[in-house]
């Protein structure tokens, strides 16, 4: 999703069909407020949360929404489907169709889901540039060898999209349990990973991306916002 982000004046000009120059007009005569302050400037960037204001008419004010959910498995992380239950389904938020799903986790996979209005966040948050890491509790089929922990390391060569992975951390936690932390997420990566040891995975839980590690007192399907220490941890660079 794209960030909506514009000048100020561009859109004056669009939310009250205004010329440029009557737009500048209103601004000189500092008739325009954004975030409750008055503005003169014209080139001004602005995104969809500012809370834009002209004489007593409100033009826009929309708050930035992040949720933290318990995926449990067996529900999708898609905004509709036509066989399964979603995310989104399991939201209460009065605001809940205006919400995407920031790192997403499939149908047999639970644990920490994130979602959002906030595209420049979400963007951020998942692009590859900005190697967020994210770790999951694994549990496999068979038991686990130290030869995991150099194999994960080094990196794996998949053939379909001809890539090798990146390096990724294993640390064994029990005879058929590891913890692995990823800064990538290819199509079932952690599956695949272990594959090439032919041992399957049973269960998949993920327990953090980047700073925020999901609540553990939320049971699966319960979601909650994050709290503004929570939005303070150093994720990742945001793009401007």
């Amino acid at each position: 999703m794209q960030s909506k982000r514009s000048r100020l004046d561009r859109f004056l000009c669009k939310k009250l069909n205004l010329p440029q120059k009557s737009v500048r007009i209103l601004l000189i005569n500092n008739r325009v407020k954004v975030d409750r302050k008055v503005t003169t400037s014209l080139d001004l960037q602005i995104d969809e949360f500012n809370h834009i204001q002209f004489d007593d008419n409100v033009l826009q004010d929309k708050t930035a929404i992040y949720l933290m959910m318990n995926k449990p498995v067996g529900v999708v992380s898609a905004t509709k489907d036509a066989e399964h239950s979603t995310v989104i389904d399991l939201l209460t938020h009065s605001q809940k169709n205006e919400l995407h799903i920031a790192g997403r986790l499939d149908l047999n996979s639970s644990g920490l889901i994130l979602l959002t209005n906030d595209s420049r966040w979400s963007k951020g948050l998942m692009s590859p540039e900005n190697k967020v890491d994210k770790v999951y509790r694994v549990t496999l089929a068979d038991p686990i060898s130290s030869k995991y922990i150099e194999g994960f390391r080094k990196g794996f060569y998949f053939e379909y999209e001809n890539v090798t992975t990146k390096p990724a951390a294993l640390e064994i936690i029990g005879e058929r349990e590891a913890i692995v932390t990823l800064s990538e997420g290819k199509y079932h990566q952690i599956k695949r990973m272990f594959g090439r040891y032919r041992n399957a995975v049973v269960g998949l839980h993920r327990l953090s991306i980047g700073g925020l590690y999901l609540d553990r007192t939320l049971e699966p399907s319960q979601s909650r916002e994050l709290s503004e220490l929570e939005l303070l941890k150093p994720l990742f660079a945001c793009p401007k």
